[in-house]
């Protein structure tokens, strides 16, 4: 299995409408998927998402398709950094696990 998890630093506080706007439209496209668990967590400017995959074709579909993908391609106009990494798991990490993990992440910064 994968899980994918995801960070989110916002340039503004007040970006946190739109990114929950975004999330929300997200959020209902996650649930058409395959997708296991999803944990999400965040606070003023950070933010962060976990999900769990059975495959990992299930999870790159995803993310390179629908509310996503829209998402994606916008989260210069709000984000200051992204950060995302894949790994192989039977279950999601603790959020404190998840953190250390995205100290090797890929990182986006705009």
């Amino acid at each position: 299995m994968k899980a994918s998890i995801t960070f989110i630093r916002l340039k503004h506080p007040f970006h946190f409408f739109l990114l929950s706007w975004r999330a929300m439209k997200i959020l209902r496209q996650l649930k058409t998927t395959n997708c296991l668990e999803v944990k999400t967590r965040g606070a003023w400017t950070r933010h962060y998402t976990m999900t769990l995959w059975n495959k990992e074709q299930d999870l790159i579909n995803f993310s390179r398709s629908g509310a996503h993908l829209e998402a994606m391609k916008k989260s210069r106009q709000i984000a200051k950094e992204i950060r995302t990494i894949s790994i192989d798991a039977e279950e999601l990490p603790d959020w404190k696990e998840a953190k250390v993990l995205l100290e090797k992440a890929r990182i986006l910064k705009f």
